[in-house]
């Protein structure tokens, strides 16, 4: 099944985004390869670009509390487990804890590096990296695959407790939905949300079998799904075949 997911605010589409960003960097530290590292920086400046938003670290430990009292509130329900609720609002503590004892915005210390900066002056600019413009990077992408490494995981984890609680806040988020079986007639599903709820992601699981890709749109009130049919090199065209997906809305 391919998930595809659709964020209805803008909070959670950074989130979304970040958590992109940040699979990608460890994939690409835990490989060897010069051109894998290169990428690995370029991720990391990424990551440094979106966080470079100034109220982003204060939305991600709003967010932290108030996952933290709501699930305080569920102390007194008796068919809540207190050892696995504890494990959760330790984790909040401790993400919340990790983020307020960093200065400034995530990745901030690394803007004090003159060598990580003049890299990512030039990566904007297309073949900027070259050895001509660059000689003291092309050496370090000659030095051994493990120092290289040790230096980009020095330098990924001061981005860390960023990474830390946007992955915990999606979990919680994903985890509060409850997928359902859905069927979009003639390729197409419109469906109007509960009213007294705020639902923040959508998720969307379908058979890479049935070729369609889902286009979806929709707003507090309202979600729509269209689906597809497009190939590489060729345009898109409707599914007008009554199909079945598995849709689940996150609040």
């Amino acid at each position: 099944m391919i998930l595809y997911e659709y964020p209805f605010n803008e909070r959670i589409r950074t989130y979304l985004r970040l958590e992109h960003l940040f699979r990608r960097l460890g994939v690409l530290i835990a490989r060897e390869h010069p051109l894998d590292h290169h990428f690995a920086l370029t991720t990391i400046f990424e990551v440094m670009d979106v966080a470079a938003r100034a109220d982003l670290k204060s939305d991600v430990m709003k967010d932290l509390e108030k996952q933290r009292l709501l699930l305080d509130g569920y102390r007194s329900n008796p068919s809540i487990s207190l050892d696995a609720l504890d494990s959760v609002v330790h984790q909040l503590d401790a993400c919340f804890a990790a983020l307020n004892a960093q200065a400034g915005k995530a990745g901030q210390s690394l803007t004090e590096n003159e060598w990580l900066m003049a890299i990512r002056s030039r990566v904007g600019i297309p073949g900027g990296t070259c050895g001509f413009d660059l000689p003291a990077y092309a050496a370090w992408q000659h030095r051994p695959p493990a120092e290289r490494q040790q230096a980009l995981t020095a330098w990924a984890s001061t981005l860390a407790p960023l990474a830390e609680a946007v992955f915990l806040l999606l979990q919680l988020l994903r985890d509060s939905g409850v997928p359902q079986k859905m069927v979009a007639e003639r390729g197409q599903l419109q469906q109007t949300l509960p009213q007294g709820r705020s639902f923040q992601l959508l998720r969307l699981r379908i058979d890479p079998a049935l070729e369609v890709v889902p286009e979806i749109s929709g707003n507090r009130l309202m979600v729509s799904v269209r689906l597809m049919r497009e190939q590489p090199g060729e345009h898109a065209t409707a599914c007008t075949q009554d199909t079945s997906f598995e849709l689940t809305l996150c609040a």
